[in-house]
């Protein structure tokens, strides 16, 4: 049974098609990311897996259920976006414990899940005393893995998650985070601009152009079988960057 499946997804907003015929199946344990040029429906397609979007037409399943009941799946689904979207009246551990809470956790598991949480994204947990306006952009995107992760969910929807941080940040978080969707087993679905990110944390690919899916397969794959002039040109990005910083890392030893 696939983690979750797209089926004929239809969706307009207005005149515009963000989506139009889209099937997608991803399988249990699998990182996905969703790339794509600007307006092609990322996003969009993104938000239709937790309910967070009506569709026009098509079937969304998660585990095989529908999200005809979207408020009961998403407690199974963790989310990130680039915004992180914490609370700022609340602290650290109560951003975290928010979800746990809502499900009627005790105080006790609630307390042992935040100082958990807290190490696995590799802060202290003095931490969960701090306000998020006392934290650096990559703290805050920490918490939000953590609080994503809070009621330890089977799949994780991230929207630009590392977008917004500095390169080394961004570098460091990603790995980071790919070492948790592997030991915890999870469905991961990331939403990224950076070819070169999808190339380096997911297993595959799949580029969205104009509301369709246009290619979809491991990076390598992909590569040696895209024939779309712009797609190609958006998978080969990383080569050539590396090809660059090789030349002038070179240059100037």
């Amino acid at each position: 049974m696939a983690a979750i499946e797209l089926s004929k997804i239809e969706k307009r907003f207005g005149a515009h098609a963000a989506l139009s015929g889209v099937d997608l199946a991803i399988q249990p344990g699998e990182f996905v990311a969703l790339v794509g040029p600007s307006g092609s429906g990322k996003t969009t397609l993104l938000k239709t897996i937790n309910g967070l979007v009506t569709l026009d037409a098509g079937s969304v399943r998660i585990e095989g259920e529908s999200v005809a009941a979207p408020h009961q799946l998403r407690r199974r689904i963790g989310y990130v976006f680039q915004e992180i979207g914490l609370f700022p009246h609340l602290t650290v551990g109560e951003n975290i414990a928010m979800t746990p809470r809502l499900l009627g956790w005790d105080r006790p598991r609630i307390a042992a899940r935040v100082d958990e949480l807290l190490e696995l994204v590799d802060l202290p947990r003095e931490m969960a005393r701090r306000m998020p306006t006392a934290l650096s952009g990559g703290q805050r995107q920490r918490v939000g893995v953590a609080r994503a992760l809070a009621a330890q969910p089977k799949i994780m929807l991230m929207d630009e998650p590392f977008g917004a941080l500095d390169p080394l940040t961004r570098d460091a978080l990603g790995g980071d985070y790919r070492g948790l969707h592997e030991r915890f087993g999870l469905t991961t679905v990331m939403v990224t601009h950076d070819m070169a990110e999808a190339v380096l944390l997911a297993d595959r690919i799949v580029v969205l152009k104009g509301g369709c899916v246009v290619a979809d397969g491991r990076p390598a794959e992909l590569l040696a079988s895209t024939v779309d002039p712009e797609v190609r040109a958006m998978l080969e990005a990383p080569r050539r960057q590396a090809e660059r910083l090789r030349q002038r890392l070179g240059a100037s030893s």
